[in-house]
């Protein structure tokens, strides 16, 4: 009977200390452009319009983070990034033309091999099909917001789908109906419903197309804020200010200031509203308006098509957490959110990305996980997108392999303190030069949490986008490349970013010191341009 009795306690141990070991599942939902400002529980400008009751939710029962940042504002960088947990330059994914070969989807690869059941659901952006995955169903490209086509693992039929402007190819498809939010999540449930291993813990990775430009929202956000004055940032109609930017970004007495970035003015004088803004220009009744009345209108419409596309996201967010919940997933599921990168909503009279200027490079972050992270906390590690797999990893109980660049921060998680070493800046680089339309000039940089400095080169790596027009006296149009120089904001006194302290005696001293930063943070990372001789040569000569 003792015999019995030991046994049975042995028993009850080992299964408590089994229980206690399981891996968690690891929920990693993705959007778009969504920047924290369209984040109720940031306390940006649009907060008062309630625009995520679910993510502000998300965030109340788990941790968001305040400095995270992305090291290249672009979605196919960022995103192999994040799969790869190294910067640009080791990963080769550089641009929105370049392949993350399936032998490099590192961090699904360590997952499968932990024994998770492993999937990705919606907007790719990597060319090559997912791999290391039971199951993936993706946007081939940027795809359509409505009846997006969906290339599947399996089930489908094959059909050639355009990856990119360069590049097609053909692969399994199915076609689908409504609006891509609706479908991408219907697509995840039933993953976790019916198709994937129930007898492992599940590692899926949700991606939303929304909500990415060329905005369509589902029809039922229709009069959503439809009556509602939407706040304007301070910096809307003075941009580009006197003492914003640089000659690298305004030119030679501001001859560049109608070239370079893409705005949200719609008046015909400024050449930088792009194809982005049209649809809202034949929305717009010019009936002699002043041009910040224009600018006013158009702005309106442009966020209330974004905030209707964020809606969907949140709405859907809802029913994924619901389905956790109900089938008692939602206590031992480490639910991630957060965006590829983050967007500009007029700042500047700015859209699109690619900057490093805060709008663009900083990433909302919220992890939600009850077994270890206080409700309602919040996190002010400074944290890039080369970190998220090595947490990822750390939280399955998987050491981070030597190959990743990036940190784990689960200890953040944990309520610990940053640790000593913690890195003290982060590195950024935007490698596309005059591209899209958009015209953001090349330029890497560094950021610690008050200061900013960044060096614009001027020319491309690959020679592809390496001049751009501008006008010259008489009128006529040419090529050239973009000027050189550098830019240097105190984020403390100035976080809007208004005006560039570069030349400033009183931050000499600062400047000289980030200077040497950025020189050791490049060696370390080892982006240092030996391939690209020209470009160092620029850097060096301009130390």
């Amino acid at each position: 009977m003792r015999v019995f009795h030991l046994c049975l306690f042995i028993g009850i141990f080992s299964f408590a200390c089994a229980q206690e070991k399981k891996q968690p599942n690891i929920l990693f939902i993705m959007s778009d452009d969504h920047c924290d400002r369209a984040i109720g529980v940031y306390g940006g400008r649009l907060a008062p319009l309630n625009p995520t009751p679910n993510l502000d939710k998300l965030a109340a029962n788990g941790m968001l983070f305040e400095n995270v940042f992305c090291t290249n504002s672009i979605c196919t960088p960022s995103r192999a990034t994040i799969m790869t947990g190294q910067y640009s330059h080791t990963n080769k994914v550089y641009d929105l033309y370049n392949n993350l070969p399936g032998e490099q989807h590192y961090l699904t690869k360590e997952m499968k091999q932990a024994g998770y059941a492993t999937a990705v659901v919606g907007k790719w952006h990597l060319q090559d099909s997912p791999k290391n995955v039971d199951y993936f169903a993706v946007i081939a490209g940027q795809g359509r917001y409505i009846n997006p086509v969906i290339h599947v693992s399996k089930g489908g039929k094959k059909r050639k789908i355009r990856f990119n402007s360069t590049f097609s190819k053909e692969v399994d498809v199915i076609d689908t109906e409504g609006h891509s939010s609706d479908v991408l999540t219907n697509l995840s449930l039933e993953w976790l419903k019916n198709k994937r291993d129930k007898t492992k813990p599940f590692f899926l990775m949700h991606h939303f197309k929304a909500p990415h430009d060329m905005f369509v929202h589902a029809d039922r956000y229709k009069n959503y804020l439809e009556d509602v004055e939407i706040p304007e940032p301070d910096n809307l109609y003075n941009q580009p200010g006197k003492h914003f930017g640089s000659i690298a970004t305004r030119g030679e007495n501001d001859e560049l200031v109608e070239e370079i970035g893409s705005t949200v003015s719609p008046n015909s004088g400024k050449k930088r509203s792009q194809s982005h803004i049209y649809q809202y220009r034949k929305r717009i009744k010019a009936n002699g308006q002043s041009n910040q009345e224009l600018t006013h209108q158009s702005y309106q419409l442009y966020l209330k098509e974004y905030l209707r596309c964020v809606k969907g996201i949140d709405d859907n967010l809802a029913r994924i957490l619901e389905y956790l919940k109900k089938n008692n997933l939602l206590e031992n599921t480490i639910v991630v959110y957060t965006s590829d990168q983050g967007m500009f909503l007029g700042e500047h009279d700015f859209i699109d990305k690619r900057w490093m200027y805060e709008e663009s490079i900083r990433m909302p972050l919220i992890i939600q996980y009850p077994k270890m992270i206080k409700a309602g906390s919040r996190n002010n590690w400074l944290i890039n997108n080369t970190d998220f797999a090595p947490t990822i990893l750390e939280l399955a109980g998987i050491e981070t392999p030597d190959y990743m660049q990036g940190h784990s921060f689960a200890n953040a998680l944990k309520g610990k303190k940053e640790p000593k070493d913690w890195r003290k800046s982060t590195y950024y680089r935007y490698w596309m030069h005059m591209a899209h339309t958009h015209n953001n000039p090349a330029h890497f940089g560094i950021r610690t949490k008050r200061y900013k400095l960044i060096f614009f080169y001027g020319v491309d790596y690959t020679d592809t986008h390496n001049k751009v027009k501008i006008k010259d006296k008489e009128g006529n149009r040419y090529w050239k490349s973009t000027p050189v120089a550098w830019e240097f904001y105190d984020l403390e006194k100035d976080p809007n970013e208004m005006v560039n302290q570069y030349s400033n005696p009183d931050y000499s001293e600062i400047v000289e010191k980030l200077k040497k930063e950025l020189v050791g943070v490049r060696k370390e990372v080892g982006d240092t341009d030996e391939k690209f001789p020209r470009i160092k040569n620029i850097f060096e000569t301009n130390l």
